[in-house]
């Protein structure tokens, strides 16, 4: 495991004040390590240690439990600063709360007091290939007592560069009697440096590009049953495991607008002229500037606020697990997301149309708020949100239990 003492957060307010104080650090120099693709390990050293990693922990087992709303807001604030930081942890979060829904005691026990040191949990789900994202070829292989081998590739592995434990997703089909396994999709937590696990630095997206997002292989690697944990217990049951963790993508989405906005009105500020048609002597005096950064400002506060009431309906979903309320949170979740994607890609689109010529040149790097936002809202199409809004408006269908809405 990383070698981190990490410190134990016990309150909302505490956290919110840590994320505040990591952001500013972290901000100072994020587009710079955007340009030179320099990976953020001292970052992610300095996160883990500060116990934010840990929040979602049940007090039952020395955390903070804090609710999802807070975790989000963590999120939030991360990603005003450096975006890709605050994707890193994301499956993290979400596989903790795997743990909580769908793991057994012992599993609890065994991996909780980890993250408590400053584990990291990173993803190995996505595949390439296959005929749709969703399809697992990824399999378990038994081996007999308990034992199962696991052989394969993963994209999209966000974190996987950083991680102490990885998340796989993986298939089990051989219906005979291993220890109690029924066939189905199982999560494998194992650590990064399992015999077998082969983890490439060759993210090569345009934005997000510091994510360690690369892919992870396996090759032979051996898992015993303690360390599976049946997928189906969070995502065929309405627990609101799907809209906890896109409230997080919501989040990041969020932050990655209100940081682009803050920017270009610090570059406007500080460095651009009025168009001469205007009149004035300075360009914040311009009333076609001053109308477009209303127009900005009111998509920020839009997705802000959404996702605030999104979070608040998710916090409701995981005191009660009933069916209409997990419903109604996902789409509360379903239209925060559509209100981050939409400020996101407007607001550092639109930094350039404010800060005008000079806002364009390559050294500044400006360009890393509109890149990091294209990828990430990449990450599921908002197309289906507003799909499964509105069959629910008109055919009073409850949006899917698949995990990802």
């Amino acid at each position: 495991m990383t070698a981190v003492t990490a410190q134990r957060i016990t309150s909302a307010a505490q956290a919110r004040e840590v994320a505040a104080r990591l952001a500013s650090e972290f901000a100072v120099d994020a587009a710079e390590r955007d340009r030179l693709r320099r990976l953020p390990f001292d970052e992610v050293d300095r996160l883990a240690a500060s116990g934010l990693l840990a929040v979602t922990v049940p007090a039952g087992y020395g955390g903070a439990d804090l609710a999802a709303s807070e975790v989000a807001e963590i999120v939030r604030i991360l990603a005003t600063a450096d975006p890709n930081i605050a994707q890193i942890p994301h499956s993290h979060f979400v596989y903790l709360n795997l743990l909580r829904l769908a793991g057994s005691e012992g599993q609890r026990r065994r991996y909780l007091p980890q993250v408590l040191d400053g584990a990291r949990i990173a993803n190995a789900q996505s595949e390439r290939g296959g005929a749709t994202v969703a399809e697992v070829r990824t399999t378990l292989k038994p081996l007999g007592q308990r034992r199962f081998r696991i052989d394969g590739s993963k994209f999209y592995c966000t974190g996987s560069l950083f991680a102490d434990l990885l998340a796989v997703l993986t298939r089990l089909d051989d219906p005979g009697g291993h220890g109690g396994l029924a066939p189905g999709e199982y999560i494998a937590y194992l650590p990064a440096d399992t015999a077998g696990v082969e983890i490439a630095d060759d993210w090569n997206a345009l934005g997000q590009r510091t994510t360690g997002s690369g892919t992870v292989r396996f090759d032979g690697v051996i898992v015993e049953d303690v360390q599976l944990i049946e997928r189906s217990g969070a995502v065929r049951a309405p627990t609101g495991y799907g809209a906890f963790a896109q409230l997080l993508h919501a989040a990041i989405d969020t932050g990655i607008a209100r940081g682009a906005l803050t920017a270009a009105t610090q570059f406007v500020r500080a460095h651009s002229r009025p168009w001469f048609e205007a009149g004035v002597e300075r360009a914040i005096d311009d009333p076609l500037l001053v109308q477009r950064f209303g127009e900005l400002a009111v998509a920020v506060a839009t997705a802000e606020a959404t996702l605030v009431a999104a979070g608040s309906a998710v916090d409701l979903a995981t005191d009660s697990a009933a069916a209409d309320t997990v419903a109604a949170a996902s789409l509360a979740v379903a239209t925060a997301k559509i209100a981050a994607d939409r400020a996101a890609n407007e607001v550092a689109a639109a930094l350039f149309e404010v800060g005008g010529t000079r806002s364009a040149a390559a050294d500044l790097n400006l360009d890393h708020f509109w890149r990091n936002a294209r990828t990430h809202t990449l990450h599921d199409p908002v197309r289906w949100k507003f799909q499964h809004i509105g069959r629910t408006l008109l055919h009073g269908t409850p949006p899917p239990l698949h995990g990802v809405i």
